[in-house]
């Protein structure tokens, strides 16, 4: 079947390249409409208390998103005039201040301290405001970049939504930079490994058609994460570019065997298709084991991913042919002397001393694991992003100026009696970091009428038996001190209501915590083991795969490691897609040379000239792939001011370079050592296993044939 369809491509190619082109107008439509989710924390599961609070801040209490204006050194005249204007806001719900409670005419000394305190502060006052629409939703973002347009010099609008428009704003900015890049580092990186100056560029097309599709078929998931779209390009870029190579070296040795290059081509065709969709395999089994993370980020990634390689290994098989034909005179033409150096004489370093190499590699393991689960790990997103942004400045006010740095929305039954919520409240304000807290019974008791209180806020703290409370915490999100605070409201909530949920930015995060450490521990044993069953089938043993899974884990560490060595803290999802995707993407680099290894052997070559030749012909392979992951990936890190993706990408570059490293220096040693081992626990490791022959026919069957 796949040599007449190999045979088909290469008769007209290009009616193949015509149909690649066209289908890129479905795929760029539908990369347009697919919507980017920039709320990390939407992707919490949803049985958790934090996430179900959530879901009742926004129906009914429309209370999931909020922010707080502050104005500074102006006067309520103008204050008042900027909420009126910021209810008349498509997408708010609600603005409150003091005008709403107790009327703009009551001077400010005779305003109960409780709410004084919470709405005044020095010179500057607070404007709470909602939406109608979740926090990171395309309305509320619009109605943010309204607000702010109502605004002047001394007003600073803080909160999460709108730390997420600013990281929008900045993403929307960067992104061409992300890919413009990449682009030119790859083609700097090709123009070193490859000996034509025209086929990285035949090389580059072919897998910008494979990201366009991977983009534009991104609309039937919905949604994908920001993290998602900054590194999916790059990333299948990285990964996908060494089955273009594998494609074309290839075809170079078939068309010493064949008079009309499309034969080459169909040939070259049909053996790319049986060694990709095998080697492949390692890398879509990476990817895909982050689909098993409870934060459902990881499956947001993991099925983009996996749904690039599936795409690339397609794009390679269909329409790479076709270009190459197209462009082979110029190929040819432009062809020059590839400048890697030859590494004969390092691999022959390398086989002399084997055993201190492989010595080594067992020192290295303790300091590498040591470091990499040492590592200094952040939680809180707005501490990826430029101190100078809009938000990030409003945030520090807000903290300054009413030492406010978490909110904690608490949803409690509205049936609890007054003198409940009186102790709840006594309670929650003598907790340690607790600086205001705001409820409706909070509000009666400084001494306003029942029916003084308007509807519009009575809404807003009650709805369909359920009434809010809001604590204001001076600890930060995702401290320690914010989770130990958040055990001591919930044991004081358990004693009245066991069912009260408490939600908002501090006990997400701290879910996010929670659940970003069993993530981590659960992806890296499904992509071990996912990855360990495919080398296994691969070459009919248990030793090789241990060896091999073993030798990448070690890159891994030592890759995770460096940042403990250097102190810089990074992001908490980078450790959990380094795990899986550094194994997936780079254990090819052993299973090249361990192929050619038992290629060599089974020639009846002795182990050290197999290991010679394999890595002599491995090496040139194993430096071009892990030149373009690591340029691409590099200049991401370069240009992006959210750290988030700067330290996943530089994580992602240097994990290249030492797997390539691993695999260039010690995988020989450990494989020449570890020889006798594999023979003996490997079916058919230095003979050809037997082939199948076709059964004998009987004389009586001969004749009916």
């Amino acid at each position: 079947m796949i040599e007449k369809i190999a045979h088909g491509l290469t008769r007209r190619p290009k009616l193949v390249a015509i149909v690649a082109l066209v289908m890129l107008i479905p795929s760029i439509i539908g990369y347009a409409a697919t919507r980017i989710n920039y709320d990390i924390l939407s992707y919490l599961p949803q049985d958790l208390p934090s996430s179900q609070g959530e879901q009742l801040l926004e129906d009914p209490f429309q209370m999931a998103a909020t922010s707080m204006l502050i104005v500074d050194g102006m006067p309520a005249g103008y204050t008042n005039d900027l909420v009126r204007s910021i209810q008349e806001v498509p997408g708010v719900s609600n603005a409150v201040w003091l005008s709403n409670l107790v009327g703009l005419q009551i001077p400010a000394d005779m305003i109960p301290a409780a709410f004084r305190d919470l709405f005044f502060s020095g010179d500057a006052t607070m404007i709470i405001i909602q939406y109608d629409h979740p926090g990171a939703s395309d309305e509320t973002m619009d109605a943010i970049a309204q607000i702010r347009s109502l605004c002047n010099e001394a007003c600073f609008l803080a909160g999460f939504s709108v730390v997420i428009k600013d990281t929008r704003d900045v993403m929307d900015s960067e992104l061409p930079l992300f890919v413009g890049l990449a682009i030119l580092l790859a083609l700097a990186a090709m123009a070193v490994t490859l000996e034509s100056t025209v086929l990285p560029f035949v090389f580059l097309a072919s897998i910008g058609i494979a990201v366009i599709y991977n983009f534009g078929t991104n609309f039937f998931l919905g949604e994908i994460s920001y993290i998602t779209k900054a590194i999916a390009a790059v990333l299948q870029l990285g990964v996908t570019m060494d089955y273009s190579i594998f494609l074309y070296r290839r075809y170079e040795e078939e068309r010493a065997n064949y008079d009309d290059k499309r034969d080459a081509m169909a040939q070259a065709i049909c053996a790319a298709f049986r060694s990709l969709s095998g080697s492949s395999l390692t890398t879509i089994a990476g990817f895909l084991a982050l689909c098993f993370m409870r934060l459902t980020l990881g499956r947001d990634i993991g099925i983009v991913m996996a749904k690039g390689v599936v795409l690339g290994v397609a794009t390679v098989i269909l329409v790479l042919p076709s270009l190459v034909l197209l462009f082979d005179k110029q190929i040819d033409r432009h062809k020059h002397k590839a400048l890697l150096p030859s590494f004969h004489g390092v691999n022959g370093f390398v086989v002399r001393h084997r055993r201190a190499l492989v010595v080594l590699t067992l020192l290295l393991v303790l300091p590498a694991y040591y470091a990499q689960s040492h590592a200094d790990i952040y939680y809180k997103l707005d501490e990826s992003l430029p101190k100078d942004l809009p938000s990030i400045v409003s945030n520090e006010k807000l903290k300054e100026d009413f030492d406010m740095a978490t909110s904690h929305f608490i949803v409690l039954r509205d049936d609890l009696t007054a003198t409940q919520m009186s102790e709840i409240e006594e309670r929650m304000e003598n907790l340690d970091g607790v600086t205001s807290v705001l409820s409706y019974h909070a509000m009666l008791g400084t001494g306003i009428p029942d029916f003084f209180v308007p509807e519009e806020l009575r809404q807003m703290l009650r709805q369909d038996g359920w009434q809010l409370m809001m604590v204001n915490s001076s600890y930060e999100p995702a401290t320690d001190q914010v989770s130990a605070q958040l055990d001591e409201m919930q044991a004081i909530l358990n004693d009245y209501d066991p069912d009260a949920m408490i939600t908002g930015e501090g006990a997400m995060y701290r879910d996010l915590i929670k659940t970003a450490a069993v993530d981590f521990n659960v992806t890296s044993y499904i992509s071990i083991a996912a990855i360990f069953l495919i080398i296994a089938v691969v070459f009919r043993s248990l030793t090789v795969p241990a060896v091999l899974v073993a030798t990448i884990e070690l890159a891994i560490f030592l890759n995770q490691g460096c940042s403990y060595f250097t102190g810089a803290q990074i992001p908490f999802i980078a450790p959990t897609i380094i795990s899986c995707v550094q194994l997936g993407a780079t254990v090819d680099y052993a299973i090249l040379m361990t192929s050619r290894f038992q290629e060599e052997l089974r020639r009846g070559k002795t182990a050290k000239e197999a290991i010679a030749i394999a890595a002599d012909s491995s090496d040139a392979s194993i430096i071009t792939s892990a030149l373009v992951l690591f340029c691409a990936t590099l200049g991401v890190s370069f240009v992006s001011s959210i750290d988030l993706i700067g330290a996943i990408c530089i994580m992602l570059a240097r994990g290249a370079c030492i797997s390539a490293l691993v695999s260039i220096f010690l995988m020989p040693a450990i494989l020449l050592v570890c020889e006798p081992l594999f023979n003996k626990t490997s079916l058919h490791w230095r003979t050809m296993p037997p082939q199948r022959t076709a059964p004998r026919l009987s004389r009586k069957q001969k004749e009916q044939v």
